[in-house]
């Protein structure tokens, strides 16, 4: 049966298209700086959001008229794979990336839940066979139910961490089985309320164990996938363990696992950290970690995370500088961790939204590679720092320079000229080229 009967496969048809259903920037096929389209952005649907979310808020019931909601359990389950690939089909997204959680149910134990897993996972294997979407990455949920209230790998209680280590174990070989190119963390509750009840140490102590023992079964087994670990500052615990990026790393570093890890990095937790998404995504970029994106904007108003398709063109744009000077997302790619609003609640609404999203990072792409190119922003850089490329600065640099010395240089100056930051004018040039992009000939 078709799920989504009302919508045939998206194709690109140009920036002057009116058809709802059709990209209008996103050409798998033009070419980015040696790169198809497709190779560079490396789109992946996530699971959760698309097929399970409900719509449903802390004020209300949900929402979503979706084919499979007459069915509950392994049958449902069944109905959200056949409408998965349907949909990954249409879209012609090359990934998908879920929890385990999105694609089976629980069971009683968690051998039945494990038998439930691998019901489905068989079942996507076959789809998988023939499809061109490969899995992004896989995780496993370790937030949700109520047994995480005091954490998974950080739980005050050793039987908790035992459960959660076996559902990991699990995750590694479903995601050996299918090939996943990445695995991720997300701690969801790996952090604390109060210091009042909590042993801080023991419990990054904990974590790191649980880490390095991950690192140790997937050699085990064979399974050669990126490990991500995805930070996010709050939201449900107030105090999380990989609150941001720079924290995240330090962490990495200290427990000897930086080796090991990359950080799959989500725009709606940068921002809920006080961060931009670029910020977040350049700390990883030049220190050798950026690993993935799940790309989703969140409402600066509200302040928790709204997972929104990503529409904002400044911080597409920004976002794809960042990667493209980072040569691409590797292994990672860029995830749609992201769901349609409560009141946008027909089927075809989920590719309106992932149109929206794909569209959106392909005009950030058109217009970062154009900024790289005629290197707008770094020719401006490089003069603003061009006092480090002789004399005093030089040596400061090659560390060939101490106090006493520098102090000698300074009771010499007279006075010091500054340059402007210029940030207006180069914000300026940023519209400018967005502009530009937006409204070039559209190329077939």
């Amino acid at each position: 049966m078709s799920y989504f009967q009302n919508v045939n496969k998206i194709m690109y048809e140009g920036p002057k298209s009116r058809n709802a259903l059709a990209f209008k920037y996103y050409n798998p096929e033009r070419m980015i700086n040696g790169q198809r389209m497709e190779e560079l952005m490396r789109f992946s649907v996530a699971y959760w959001h698309t097929f399970n979310a409900d719509g449903g808020d802390p004020f209300g019931a949900g929402t979503m008229r979706r084919p499979w909601n007459h069915l509950s359990g392994m049958d449902q389950a069944k109905a959200r794979v056949e409408a998965a690939f349907e949909l990954f089909e249409k879209l012609d997204v090359p990934f998908f990336a879920f929890h385990d959680v999105d694609i089976a149910p629980e069971g009683n134990t968690l051998k039945e839940s494990f038998d439930n897993t691998d019901v489905i996972v068989n079942m996507i294997k076959d789809y998988m066979k023939t499809s061109k979407t490969k899995l992004l990455w896989n995780t496993a949920n370790l937030f949700t139910n109520p047994r995480y209230v005091h954490g998974a790998a950080t739980s005050c209680n050793a039987d908790v961490f035992a459960y959660s280590a076996a559902k990991v174990k699990k995750g590694l070989e479903v995601g050996k089985e299918l090939g996943a190119e990445n695995y991720v963390f997300w701690g969801g509750r790996e952090g604390y309320d109060t210091l009042l009840n909590t042993n801080m140490k023991l419990e990054q102590d904990n974590l790191a164990r649980f880490f390095h023992m991950a690192v140790d079964y997937a050699k085990e087994i064979g399974f050669d996938a990126q490990f991500l670990i995805e930070p996010k500052p709050k939201e449900p615990t107030k105090h999380q363990y990989d609150f941001d990026v720079a924290t995240g790393l330090a962490f990495l570093q200290k427990y000897g696992l930086s080796d090991y890890f990359k950080f799959n990095i989500e725009a709606n937790h940068a921002t809920l950290a006080g961060h931009t998404f670029e910020h977040e995504l350049c700390v990883a970029r030049i220190n050798g970690m950026l690993g993935s994106v799940d790309a989703n904007q969140g409402d600066k108003l509200i302040g928790w995370d709204t997972d929104e398709f990503p529409t904002d063109l400044y911080a597409t744009t920004l976002a794809m500088y960042e990667i493209m000077k980072n040569g691409g997302l590797g292994r990672g790619g860029l995830n749609f961790d992201s769901k349609v609003r409560r009141a946008s609640f027909d089927p075809e609404d989920l590719f309106h939204a992932h149109i929206a999203g794909m569209d959106s990072f392909a005009i950030g792409a058109l217009v970062a590679n154009k900024l790289l190119e005629e290197r707008v922003f770094e020719s401006f850089i490089d003069e603003r720092y061009e006092s480090f490329t002789k004399g005093i600065g030089l040596d400061i640099v090659n560390g060939n320079v101490n106090f006493r010395t520098l102090e000698a240089h300074a009771l010499q100056l007279g006075e010091i000229e500054l340059q402007s930051g210029r940030e207006e004018r180069l914000k300026s040039l940023l519209n400018q080229y967005l502009l530009e992009v937006i409204t070039e000939p559209a190329t077939v």
